[in-house]
C-alpha cells in the first residue's frame, strides 16, 4: 500500500489506515448487508458518512461482495439518475472481460453516447430519449442486470434525498417498486438533508416507507480521535501534545471535515513539535483565508437573518431562538420575524438542528463559519 504524504485526507478515501473508529457504524452496516437488510444512512455534510461507505467497500470486497457508489447530489430529473447510475456500473467492472464486457453489450442496445474526458480520460456516459418512460425502462434494465449476474451487489446511492424534487413525481415510487424485484442486490440510501431523509423514509404515505433500517451519523467520540491524531503524528516521528489535540477537538466540536483540515495543516507545517500555540495560529490562519468568503454571506442573508445567525453562532446552541432573553440579548427583533429568518436559514442550510428527547437545539452548520462569527463579532 503506498503510503501518502499527509496521513489526514480532506478529501476522498485511501484506505482503512486513514480512516478513524466507526467500528460501531460499519458493524451495522455489514450486518445489514449480510442479512439482506437495506439501509438509510443519515448525516450532517462533511461528518464523513462517503468515507463509512469506502471503508465498508473495502471490508466486503475482500468477501467479493461488488459494491457500487453513486453521487446524485447534481442530478435534478431522473434521466440524470440513470446517466449516472449506468456510469457507476459501467467504472465498476472492467469492460474487456467477464460482467464488464456483458454490461457493454447491455449498456450498448440503449443506444448510449459515451465519451472521455479529454483532461482525465474519465468516461462520461448519456442517454438522449425521446420519451421519458424510456428512461424508466432503462433504469429497470440497469438495476435488473447487476441484479441477475451471479453476485451479491451493494449499491450505495449518496445524497438520496434529491429524488423527491425531480419533476418526474413518480420517481420514489418507481424505484421503490424496482427495487422489491431485486433479489441480490443490497441498497444503502445515505443523505444529509436529514428532514428530507425522514420524511421519505418515516411518512406512511411514502413509497420508502419502512422498507430500510435507519442509522444515523454523530461526530466520533472524542477519546477515539484523541488516539488517531496522536498515532498519526507519532507514525510520521511527529509530536502532539495533549493539550493541543484537546483544542482542537473542542474548537472543530469533532466534526471530522473541519478536524482534519485543522490536522492536515498542522501537519504540512512540518513542525516535530505541536503544542496548542502552534494550533492556534493554524486556526487564526484558516480563518483568515476564508474571511472573504465569509463576509460575502451578509449580503446573502438579510438584515435580521444575518443578526440571528451571530447570535447563533455566539452562543454556540441554541434551545429557544424565540424566547424573550434570546431576543432581548441580541436585539433582534419580535419573536414572529424570527421564526421567518429561523426557517430561512435553515433552508439556505446555514444552520441545522439537534435534536434530543427534550429539546432541540440549533447551530451553525460550517464550524469555521461559526468560529469566525465569534471571533469577529465577539
Amino acid at each position: 500500500m503506498k503510503r501518502i504524504a499527509n496521513p489526514f485526507l480532506t478529501i476522498g478515501y485511501h484506505s482503512h489506515s486513514y480512516f478513524c473508529d466507526r467500528e460501531d457504524e460499519l458493524h451495522i452496516l455489514s450486518k445489514n448487508i449480510k442479512k439482506g437488510i437495506h439501509t438509510t444512512l443519515i448525516s450532517a455534510r462533511r461528518l464523513g458518512k462517503t468515507a463509512l461507505i469506502y471503508r465498508l467497500f473495502e471490508d466486503l470486497e475482500r468477501e467479493n461482495y461488488a459494491c457500487i457508489y453513486t453521487d446524485i447530489y447534481a442530478c435534478t430529473r431522473l434521466k440524470e439518475l440513470t446517466e449516472s447510475l449506468a456510469l457507476a456500473i459501467f467504472k465498476k467492472f472492467p469492460e474487456k472481460r467477464g460482467i464488464g464486457r456483458y454490461f457493454l453489450d447491455f449498456l450498448k442496445k440503449l443506444r448510449p453516447v459515451i465519451t472521455y474526458d479529454a483532461l482525465n480520460g474519465q468516461p462520461e456516459i448519456r442517454f438522449d430519449f425521446a420519451q421519458s418512460n424510456e428512461y424508466e425502462h432503462t433504469l429497470r434494465g440497469l438495476l435488473e442486470f447487476i441484479d441477475n449476474q451471479q453476485i451479491q451487489v451493494v449499491l450505495a446511492i449518496d445524497e438520496f434525498q434529491q429524488i423527491a424534487d425531480y419533476p418526474e413525481k413518480n420517481a420514489e415510487a418507481l424505484l421503490r417498486t424496482i427495487i422489491q424485484t431485486l433479489k441480490n442486490t443490497q441498497f444503502i440510501f445515505s443523505g444529509s438533508k436529514k428532514h428530507l431523509m425522514l420524511e421519505m423514509f418515516h411518512s406512511a404515505n411514502r413509497p420508502f416507507f419502512s422498507s430500510t433500517q435507519m442509522v444515523g451519523l454523530t461526530e466520533i467520540p472524542t477519546d477515539k480521535y484523541r488516539t488517531f491524531i496522536r498515532t498519526k503524528f507519532t507514525e510520521r516521528n511527529r509530536n502532539i501534545n495533549d493539550e493541543a489535540i484537546d483544542f482542537i477537538l473542542s474548537w472543530t466540536l469533532s466534526h471530522t471535515y473541519y478536524t482534519q483540515i485543522i490536522c492536515n495543516n498542522l501537519f504540512a507545517g512540518g513542525k516535530n513539535n505541536i503544542g496548542i500555540e502552534q494550533v492556534r495560529q493554524v486556526c487564526d490562519e484558516y480563518l483568515n483565508l476564508q474571511q472573504v468568503t465569509f463576509m460575502q454571506y451578509r449580503s446573502l442573508l438579510s438584515p435580521i437573518q444575518w443578526q440571528l445567525l451571530v447570535a447563533i453562532a455566539r452562543e454556540g446552541l441554541v434551545f429557544e431562538p424565540q424566547a424573550q432573553g434570546f431576543l432581548q440579548k441580541y436585539k433582534i427583533g419580535a419573536a414572529s420575524s424570527v421564526k421567518k429568518a429561523l426557517q430561512a436559514l435553515l433552508d439556505k442550510e446555514m444552520i441545522f438542528t439537534i435534536e434530543s428527547t427534550e429539546k432541540t437545539a440549533y447551530r451553525i452548520y460550517n464550524v469555521f463559519l461559526m468560529r469566525w462569527l465569534q471571533r469577529t463579532f465577539y
